[in-house]
């Protein structure tokens, strides 16, 4: 089966996003794969496809017609904090209504 997509497009895709993510130099970023990622994280595909829809988790990045990848940073970062600065939102909403821990 063929697709709209060409390879060189996808290339050039990802190079040009790779440099100007969030800030981040991604030229030496690696992209771990599916496998990698869930034993990393120790999550199920599907946790990590749940937490992705919710926006809990890195967006993955399409590094071929039929495979993705993800910035090793991006997981190591919610490996630190997986919940993404909850914990500090609650904290503040705490304090805000006098219930300081």
């Amino acid at each position: 089966m063929k697709s709209d997509i060409s390879e060189s497009s996808v290339d050039a895709a990802i190079a040009s996003e790779a440099s100007t993510t969030h800030g981040k130099d991604r030229r030496t970023d690696r992209l771990p794969r599916k496998p990698d990622v869930t034993v990393k994280t120790g999550l199920s595909v599907s946790a990590v496809y749940r937490l992705e829809t919710a926006g809990r988790f890195p967006r993955r990045r399409r590094i071929g017609l039929r495979s993705v990848a993800w910035y090793e940073s991006d997981i190591e970062e919610f490996i630190a904090d997986p919940l993404g600065g909850v914990d500090k939102l609650v904290r503040s909403e705490l304090s805000k209504c006098g219930l300081d821990t």
